[in-house]
């Protein structure tokens, strides 16, 4: 009997890493949000990493959360490197491309709790007097994402982040 259960186990285990290896290799999140403010208001929020704390929702789960910046003071060249608590892990952000009031392209490299290299977009699109905000973030799926995503996808894990990060920009950019 028991090893009959024993055999079932290791099967049961054995599916859900093969059927691991099936997913894609690379993932997408994505975002958007109509937002009553310019263009420019709302970039100036995203293309300064000094900022953030306006609005990003990882700020305030760790308020001893230590932060570092470094490059240029906003645009192409800014570096963001935080240190915090397992809600927030270890990381570097680096600005890569910023259009003024419509994009910002962002190197994410995460270092705990898990290492992941990902690439972060904003798009800014008038839309009257409002403007659509777009917020993507995309890379590889190494086998550990690919086995998580058999139990909870990334979109439902980290969109509900950005849904809270682009609650809290509109908040910030319509006061």
């Amino acid at each position: 009997m028991l090893k009959k259960f024993l055999v079932t186990i290791v099967v049961l285990i054995a599916l859900v890493l093969a059927y691991a290896t099936t997913r894609p290799d690379t993932f997408a999140v994505q975002r958007s949000a109509t937002i009553k403010a310019p263009p420019d208001k709302i970039y100036a929020l995203i293309n300064d990493f000094h900022r953030w704390g306006e609005w990003s929702p990882w700020e305030k789960l760790d308020p001893s959360m230590k932060r570092t910046f470094s490059g240029t003071r906003a645009g192409v060249g800014t570096v963001y490197e935080w240190n915090g608590n397992d809600k927030v892990g270890a990381g570097r952000m680096e600005i890569t491309g910023s259009a003024p009031s419509s994009k910002v392209d962002i190197k994410l490299d995460f270092i705990k709790p898990f290492e992941g290299h990902n690439i972060t977009e904003f798009t800014l699109a008038p839309q009257g007097d409002s403007t659509q905000v777009d917020w993507t973030m995309h890379g590889p799926a190494p086998f550990i994402t690919k086995l998580m995503g058999v139990f909870v996808s990334m979109d439902s894990m980290i969109g509900k982040d950005f849904e809270t990060g682009l609650a809290n920009m509109k908040a910030a950019a319509e006061k």
